[in-house]
């Protein structure tokens, strides 16, 4: 049988894939990076002009020393690009003080000696006049948050990693992979690939690709964008934090400024599963009356003429935690990527620890919260 053609396959260039395909190839690996569309798309989840990027980690404060690796790793892929991919503009979970988002903020913020600030529903409205949180509510300001240009992000990844030697191919999707005593092979309906090693970074293809391993669901998500109805100006980034609204227990809004296209607004969760083939890909009136209805209540000033909407797809795991783990019965092959929604921040981290798992280096963080054994549907290796 013939030797490897590649160190390491990638499979799915999104935030992910293009993240490890540029750490393994900076490494100087020979990389594959495939993708059935051409990154970036709006096909999967690594697009919508803005992703917030936040500290004061309100899902688990294990969080918190994986993100803080990615604001130094953001950073140095904008050294390197020459890009700017990172918009500082704070950020406020706002919510009841008991509430899991401000509760949780919090936990972490003190957890981990997070610079922040406990706000009340009153000071909110004076410091930032266009915020209107209701009584009963207080707010967690951070200092550091903002946002990450996604398509600028995989933009930069997969340019340094062509840069440092990787091979990219788009619009070739990946229709199977098995690992055999050799190495890993990969089938496209263009042809069949060898490596070495093989990263699973597909995102809402990861069901077809994993088979039973993972319990996972894609769940069907919606952006929309709108034109500031009064005061543009109040809307930019030097003056409107990023931020997310408990409206409702365990229920999101998250906002973001103005960056150029409108104040985007949209309910994080709550989507209909689907599958990256079923997906509705327009989005429709009832998919934008609950969002602009919550705009309304909390930032009124922005609720202005609808700009533009986007569908994205969560790939989301029972505990809504990520998956960063050797497949436990084929060791060559490394899956990442089911991220629950709430992944893209991490990504330049995310392929520093993929690239250190496909290479079976050591990685400095501790990435057991994230293993695949967790669920019941892992076979044993």
């Amino acid at each position: 049988m013939n030797m490897p053609t590649y160190d390491v396959i990638v499979v799915g260039a999104g935030a992910m894939g293009s993240a490890a395909a540029y750490r393994l190839a900076r490494r100087g690996r020979r990389v594959l990076a495939l993708d059935a569309h051409a990154p970036p798309h709006r096909m999967g989840s690594s697009h919508g002009g803005t992703r917030i990027i936040r500290e004061a980690y309100y899902e688990h404060p294990l969080y918190v020393p994986l993100v803080r690796r990615a604001y130094d790793a953001w950073a140095e892929v904008e050294a390197e690009s020459g890009r700017t991919l990172y918009v500082r503009t704070g950020g406020m979970m706002v919510g009841p003080e008991g509430g899991a988002l401000v509760s949780g903020a919090r936990a972490s913020a003190v957890e981990h000696a997070i610079p922040h600030e406990l706000l009340s529903a009153d000071e909110v409205r004076r410091r930032f006049p266009h915020f209107r949180v209701p009584e009963g509510m207080a707010a967690l300001l951070e200092h550091r948050a903002g946002v990450l240009l996604p398509e600028a992000c995989v933009e930069a990844h997969l340019a340094l990693a062509r840069a440092h030697g990787a091979e990219t191919r788009f619009g070739e999707a990946a229709t199977g992979w098995r690992e055999d005593g050799e190495g890993v092979e990969v089938t496209t309906a263009a042809g069949t690939y060898r490596a070495d090693r093989l990263v699973l970074a597909a995102g809402a293809w990861m069901p077809e690709l994993l088979g039973g391993l993972l319990p996972l669901q894609v769940e069907r998500q919606t952006f929309h964008w709108y034109r500031p109805a009064e005061e543009p100006e109040a809307f930019g980034p030097a003056r409107c934090p990023i931020a997310l609204w408990e409206y409702g227990p365990g229920r999101f809004l998250a906002t973001f400024p103005d960056v150029g296209g409108g104040v985007k607004a949209q309910i994080h969760h709550e989507g209909a599963l689907t599958t990256c083939s079923d997906v509705a890909r327009e989005t429709t009136p009832e998919d934008e009356a609950p969002v602009l209805e919550l705009l309304r209540r909390f930032l009124p000033g922005a609720a202005g003429p609808l700009v533009d909407t986007a569908v994205c797809l969560y790939t989301n795991t029972p505990d809504a935690h990520f998956v960063l783990d050797r497949h436990p019965a084929s060791p060559r092959v490394v899956v990442a990527s089911p991220c629950s929604g709430h992944g893209f921040k991490f990504a330049s981290a995310i392929g520093e620890a993929v690239a250190a798992l496909a290479l079976d280096e050591p990685y400095p963080l501790d990435l057991s919260a994230f293993a695949v054994s967790r669920f019941a549907a892992a076979p044993a290796a």
